[in-house]
């Protein structure tokens, strides 16, 4: 499954998955207003197996699938502080 990922200008960390580059026909306009400004950052083939840092793919694809789109949202802020003190 192909995916394409934009990033929030305004909310470090959050990112949208959508199906198809620049159709945010699925989001919800309430979403895309608390996103702001927002920069295609890259695309990429999402399978099952394939591991990414904040999300688990199986619930990526699902919510695509039923949604039409996902939102990752930034890691907490105690993790946030953990890795600056790595």
């Amino acid at each position: 499954m192909n995916c394409f990922i934009y990033r929030s200008n305004t909310k470090k960390g959050m990112y949208l998955y959508i199906l198809e580059k620049d159709n945010f026909e699925k989001v919800p306009e309430s979403l895309l207003t608390l996103l702001g400004d927002i920069d295609f950052s890259f695309e990429f083939d999402l399978s099952q197996n394939r591991k990414l840092v904040r999300a688990e793919a199986q619930e990526v694809i699902r919510n695509l699938k039923e949604n039409g789109f996902f939102l990752q949202m930034p890691p907490p802020k105690n993790i946030d502080l953990e890795e600056k003190a790595n």
